[in-house]
């Protein structure tokens, strides 16, 4: 029996999501705020705006590229990681390796070869883009396989899970306040361009010290039983989907992100078209959204413990239906528009608690569970075949938000909009179905017989 993780190594793990949290923030918040500029926003154009089709525009071709690289590699990084037979483990080894690179195409990525509108900039981008997600799932993938190894116990692991959701929103609120830094840099005199450029190196070399924090603090031999798995790829998928329960929990978790995704994608429409508020109040609202969901996730760990995740996550099923559909009824209902706009925050502030700490748990107690029954340990494939379905689940959001927001292209498109939120809470409602089939008391009567067999 390895060692029990202690709460400073528990700290140190958690450090690491603090780091590409940050990295993410700035690629997801910030790229297409940079590539498709407005007059106010002080920025030049470095990529033809020109669109296909009538919608689709070169960025957003090459995010939907990009998204479509990062979903296939999820699967192949994986396996890899399960396979890994360095004497420093099966994880650490890869976010050693991917820590530095993963920081400089994060940075890299605004940095174009042109300072003008150019062709060249956007296959430049496209390139970097790809090696971005490349390195960014080779940290990352081995990184939330670490969670079910280094938790011993279903409640070790929802330790971890609660310790990196608090972190990730940490590292997502520092990426947030990049434009007040790039604006200390405006008022010393240098352009638009050049203090974003700072700005986002300076966050990337910050986040890069916390990338390294797990690998030079965590020998994971020491906590980990890192016994290489000796499945390909393709068998390796196989024998996951083999496994019901985490089928189950999968396509439920497909299905839930066609709908946060939708619904998320829509919050600028329902906030200037339904609600006739003004766009600063979307910026409000997020910031408002992260505060309530930090606040509830440690009431949400405890409970957890208490009552069991399922039960949580089926009440945050439910709340997300109750949230999707007010968002239908945006505008029409006999209050304020303002307070609408707060009752949406609140309604979906417990659910994101919910959803941000408890399925990264439920995998890890899956895998473990598939380990002691099938004697292979291959807990990286397990998350990065989830990591791919929510990806699908995000590509296919997008054909059902640009179909219904092309709905009926009469003026505002109200009733497309609206019909957003009501496909939102229908997904979700279909995400709910699918995972009353979960049976997690099964996987967790599994895991503890293992543990009394070793003395737990």
């Amino acid at each position: 029996m390895k060692e029990k993780l202690p709460f400073s190594k528990l700290v140190a793990y958690s450090l690491g999501q603090f780091g590409w949290s940050i990295l993410s923030g700035i690629i997801g918040t910030y790229l297409i705020f940079y590539y498709i500029p407005t007059e106010k926003s002080g920025i030049s154009t470095l990529i033809p705006q020109v669109t296909f089709f009538g919608f689709l525009t070169i960025i957003g071709l090459i995010t939907m590229l990009g998204r479509f690289f990062d979903a296939i590699t999820d699967p192949w990084i994986a396996t890899l990681s399960d396979r890994c037979k360095s004497k420093d483990g099966r994880r650490i080894p890869f976010m050693k390796y991917s820590a530095i690179p993963f920081t400089l195409t994060t940075v890299l990525v605004f940095w174009t070869p042109f300072n003008s509108e150019s062709y060249y900039n956007a296959l430049y981008l496209t390139i970097l883009l790809l090696l971005f997600y490349l390195f960014m799932t080779m940290y990352v993938t081995p990184y939330f396989a670490l969670l079910s190894e280094l938790g011993h116990t279903p409640e070790e692991r929802l330790n971890l899970s609660t310790a990196i959701s608090i972190t990730w929103f940490l590292g997502f609120a520092v990426a947030s306040q990049a434009p007040v830094i790039w604006n200390i840099f405006l008022n010393m005199g240098y352009s638009k361009r050049s203090a974003i450029l700072i700005t986002f190196s300076i966050l990337s070399l910050i986040a890069l010290i916390f990338l390294l924090i797990p690998v030079f603090t965590i020998e994971e031999k020491k906590y980990c039983e890192a016994t290489p798995s000796e499945i390909k790829m393709v068998e390796s998928i196989k024998a996951t989907f083999k496994n019901k329960d985490f089928k189950v929990f999968v396509f439920s978790d497909l299905v839930y992100w066609i709908a946060i995704t939708t619904f998320q994608n829509a919050l600028l429409y329902y906030i200037t078209i339904l609600l006739d508020l003004p766009e600063a109040m979307l910026s409000i609202l997020l910031i408002l959204l992260g505060v309530g969901s930090f606040i509830f996730y440690v009431p949400v760990n405890l409970l957890a413990k208490k009552y069991g995740k399922k039960k949580l996550l089926i009440f945050a099923f439910v709340l997300f239906i109750v949230t999707y559909s007010l968002g239908f009824f945006l505008g029409k209902l006999p209050i304020s528009n303002t307070i609408q706009a707060y009752l949406l925050v609140i309604f979906a502030s417990i659910p994101m608690a919910v959803f941000g700490i408890l399925p990264n748990a439920v995998i890890a107690d899956i895998a473990e569970f598939d380990a002691i029954h099938t004697g292979s340990k291959r807990e990286a494939i397990f998350f990065g075949t989830r990591t791919f379905m929510s990806k699908v689940g995000q590509m296919l959001s997008m054909l059902v938000l640009s179909s219904l927001l092309l709905y009926k292209r009469n003026g505002s498109n109200e009733i497309g909009i609206r019909l957003t939120a009501l496909s939102a809470a229908l997904f979700c409602f279909l995400g709910l179905i699918l995972f009353l089939k979960y049976n997690e008391q099964y996987i967790l009567i599994g895991i503890s017989k293992k543990d009394k067999n070793i003395g737990i």
